[in-house]
């Protein structure tokens, strides 16, 4: 089962390492892993999209919760929540593909992020599933060069740090 961890860790040099480190030692694959600052300066917060049953993630938030600079481990799968992902997708546009990759814009409502001479650069937005079906269209045009943030998440409910 897919399972998306929020870990709200203290904003120090290191941490990062430390909690990739512990899945790689352990054996765990992550699939998607994304920190960024908090509304706390002091404060960061992790999303970590991991597989695994039940056994293999109580073991993994166990384990998060013994290093010092964890604050709290959620698993948001067992609640309410929204996540995103976020890619920027160059591909060529001229030509018939202009008219397709119009297409691909207006059914998946994405963003034009730039146009530079004969490509474009779509920002897309939305759950992992929206990011990989826009993407699987587009491959079909040929996809110049691509980036991903992974999944970002928050909980619906409740309030922390």
């Amino acid at each position: 089962m897919r399972h998306v961890i929020s870990v709200l860790v203290e904003n120090k040099f290191g941490v990062l390492a430390k909690i990739a480190g512990l899945f790689s030692a352990r054996g765990y694959n992550i699939d998607s892993l994304a920190v960024g600052e908090t509304e706390v300066p002091e404060f960061s917060r992790m999303t970590v999209v991991v597989k695994g049953d039940d056994r293999i993630i109580d073991q993994v938030k166990k384990q998060l919760n013994k290093v010092i600079e964890v604050i709290e481990v959620e698993d948001l799968v067992l609640g309410k929540y929204v996540e995103r992902d976020l890619a920027l997708v160059k591909v060529k546009y001229i030509g018939e593909n202009k008219a397709k990759v119009d297409d691909i814009i207006d059914r998946y409502h994405l963003e034009i992020a730039d146009i530079d001479g004969d490509s474009v650069i779509l920002q897309l937005v939305g759950e992992e599933h929206f990011i990989e079906s826009a993407i699987e269209e587009l491959s079909d045009i040929g996809i110049q060069k691509m980036v991903r943030t992974g999944t970002i998440a928050l909980d619906k409910e409740g309030t922390d740090a």
